[in-house]
């Protein structure tokens, strides 16, 4: 399957920000990439980043209620965000459920409403630091996809973002070893779940993702592509990394 490399802009990104939007859009119609390319930005953002794009890469949002429509003030259904032109959204992030609670039953609710609406879905899990000292990685992540992924999810259009807690945003790394055991892990979950249908779901790495290590990143077994952070902010540091990832058949 083709890679994919997404960007989470997080809360990040004014409307004078669109122009590294059109810089990468501009940069993959001039050089076409051997992946998928995403930009997930604030949903302030995402009606005029469709308009700047034009088609040239895919946007997204970066969350997205578990409801249709209703009293929630503040919220964004995955149907708002299919009207202003995105494509996918990220859902489970691990500052989402720091910072606001989301239980794997959460990040489930809303990965369903995302695929129901049509949505390319990217689901996160990940490990603290704590759990990976104590030898649980494999554990947590195996119980995080079991509790976030729902049943009736269309698995073509279904990623699992693995997210060490302890790499995003530090510039540490777990080792290529490491990866490789983790996504190895993922699969091994999706195709017991979901028999060979498993084998659709694009599993990508997350966590201090830059252009330095992406191309070691993406040549590993089972790295279906990459969520890049701050590396995706700046046009020139995302192509890089859009530049690394591996014809796939």
């Amino acid at each position: 399957m083709r890679p994919l490399i997404a960007g989470n802009w997080k809360m990040n990104g004014l409307v004078r920000q669109l122009a590294e939007v059109a810089a990468v859009a501009s940069a993959v119609e001039i050089a076409p990439s051997s992946a998928d390319i995403l930009l997930c930005l604030p949903a302030t953002l995402i009606a005029r980043a469709v308009q700047v794009a034009a088609g040239r890469i895919a946007l997204g949002g970066q969350d997205c209620s578990p409801d249709a429509a209703g009293a929630f003030t503040g919220d964004v259904s995955a149907d708002m965000l299919i009207d202003v032109g995105a494509t996918a959204v990220i859902v489970g992030h691990s500052e989402r459920r720091r910072y606001h609670g989301e239980t794997d039953v959460i990040v489930s609710t809303k990965a369903k409403a995302a695929s129901r609406a049509g949505l390319l879905t990217i689901i996160c899990i990940g490990e603290t630091e704590a759990q990976k000292a104590d030898g649980k990685t494999l554990s947590v992540c195996s119980d995080q996809i079991a509790g976030s992924m729902p049943d009736g999810m269309t698995l073509s259009a279904t990623a699992i973002a693995h997210e060490p807690l302890w790499a995003i945003g530090s510039g540490r790394m777990p080792t290529p070893e490491e990866i490789v055991q983790v996504h190895a892990c993922i699969r091994e979950c999706l195709v017991a779940r979901f028999g060979a249908e498993g084998k659709k779901v694009r599993i990508l790495y997350g966590g201090s993702v830059k252009s330095t290590n992406a191309r070691e990143i993406l040549a590993l077994p089972e790295v279906d592509g990459a969520l890049v952070g701050g590396a995706s902010l700046k046009a020139v540091d995302f192509d890089a990394i859009i530049r690394t990832a591996p014809m796939r058949a």
